[in-house]
């Protein structure tokens, strides 16, 4: 008999793009956030979850999300398309305001329930990502690691690299999360995903906020 997920995703839809925190949704669901380099796959592997080839916006010109993008997934919790990092050609100023706006984010969102980091499966760890887990720990914002690509090279160049990535975690960090390789282009990974998703749904409970804080959401 076919093994069926415990959950799938059966129904996504773009809801709001903000420019800061305060403007996000109602702090009231579950969500979920991807963040990774500029041009990492982040609206790919959305995508692949969500089974919609369109419906987070993707792009090969680094630097094309640019605010914090709500998606509606089954009614019933978000996922966040956060700004990548990187190497995007924007202005100093303008990557200074990212930052700030993906650091207010993440500190302040009170019903992020984690953040999925992507890494690039083929490459060797990058010290930009090692970086910003280091951010994500010393804010306490709980995390996992996304492989993507894991398609665009061999399976054990990318099985390798991703074993380097976690390598180089433990010589940091007591605790290393879930980790996933993926692949947007064969689903690889998507029932994985799907299943954790599903456990943490389980045992989300809504955080406490005050009612202005609702108010004005």
């Amino acid at each position: 008999m076919k093994e069926v997920n415990k959950m799938d995703i059966t129904k996504a839809s773009y809801l709001i793009s903000s420019p800061n925190v305060d403007g996000c949704p109602k702090p009231d669901k579950p969500e979920y956030a991807f963040i990774g380099r500029s041009n990492v796959g982040k609206s790919s592997l959305i995508n692949m979850l969500t089974n919609q080839s369109k419906l987070a916006k993707t792009s090969n010109t680094p630097g094309k999300t640019q605010m914090i993008n709500h998606f509606l997934i089954n009614n019933s919790f978000y996922f966040v398309d956060l700004p990548g990092y990187g190497f995007a050609k924007v202005s100093q100023n303008t990557r200074n305001a990212w930052e700030k706006m993906i650091a207010d984010y993440l500190q302040k969102r009170t019903n992020l329930v984690t953040v999925f980091v992507l890494i690039d499966s083929r490459h060797e760890p990058q010290n930009i990502d090692l970086e910003f887990l280091r951010k994500l720990g010393e804010w306490g914002v709980p995390f996992n690691v996304i492989f993507t690509k894991a398609d665009k090279s061999t399976q054990r160049d990318a099985a390798k690299h991703c074993r380097l990535f976690i390598e180089a975690m433990k010589r940091e960090w007591e605790f290393i999360p879930r980790s996933f390789i993926t692949s947007a282009v064969k689903f690889l990974g998507r029932r994985d995903i799907l299943a954790f998703l599903d456990e943490l749904n389980q045992e989300w409970t809504a955080p406490e906020f005050a009612p202005d804080q609702v108010e004005k959401k």
